[in-house]
């Protein structure tokens, strides 16, 4: 326990100096081509109560309240400070269908069956207990509540774990990307089963670090292609394939 707590407080320094510089950080996550086609998918019902598991800047979360202003959406993340914010844009913005909770990145402050449906964007990846997590997720879900994953994958060709070491310089707690198949079993023991998905990209820069450059080297020159790698003003440029997954309890 004592190492996840150090992963998540190191994932929580992390993203809170990432959120920091705004412009940087919404060019490495922000897509409203891939965010309108997720809005599109979930399967939103009015008086729905949906919790978004990673919320962040809110960059999903006020997606859901503005295009569904009848369901009540809630977002759980461990930084505080962009909580803060968020919970400002919220009243600014006067959108009173939506919340922001901070949690210790492990135990959900909910009660049981408390959600109709937990989305979760580009952040289950920095999840030190997985299985524990899904658990959550399962238990404050209603019976036949959904879950929604978008998280990138690595590439097929990519078996000794190229892109997880990558991902890993930057440290925001980065654990592991997860295929397809793998998300089913996981979700699988948490009495969650696949429903729907679909496929996109992400493409995104890292700032250049000798690290970056090592790693690259280390690795099978097909694998590193196989994620359009390029370096562009001293920015490493890196594309990645994206799970989007629904779930049934």
């Amino acid at each position: 326990m004592s190492d996840t707590k150090e992963t998540i407080a190191a994932a929580k320094e992390g993203f809170e100096a990432a959120f920091a510089e705004k412009n940087f950080y919404a060019r490495q996550t922000q897509d409203d081509t891939q965010l309108n086609a997720i809005i599109d998918f979930l399967p939103v019902r009015p008086g729905m109560k949906i919790l978004d598991l990673g919320a962040g800047t809110g960059y999903l979360t006020f997606a859901i309240a503005k295009s569904f202003p009848d369901v009540t959406i809630v977002g759980l993340d461990i930084v505080e400070k962009a909580l803060e914010n968020d919970r400002r844009r919220a009243a600014d913005e006067k959108l009173d269908n939506i919340s922001f909770c901070v949690y210790d990145g492990v135990n959900f402050p909910f009660a049981d069956k408390s959600f109709d449906m937990v989305v979760s964007r580009y952040a289950l990846h920095h999840f030190p207990e997985i299985r524990a997590s899904l658990s959550e997720i399962s238990r404050v879900l209603t019976d036949e509540g959904y879950l929604f994953i978008c998280d990138p994958t690595p590439n097929d060709i990519d078996k000794d774990g190229f892109i997880d070491e990558y991902m890993q310089v930057k440290p925001d707690g980065h654990i592991r990307f997860y295929s397809a198949e793998e998300w089913k079993e996981l979700c699988r023991e948490s009495g969650l089963f696949p429903a729907d998905s679909f496929k996109s990209s992400i493409r995104f820069p890292r700032k250049m670090e000798q690290a970056y450059l090592d790693i690259m080297r280390k690795y099978d020159r097909d694998v590193v292609e196989s994620y359009d790698m390029k370096i562009i003003d001293k920015e490493v440029w890196v594309t990645e394939w994206v799970n989007n997954m629904l779930f049934c309890k």
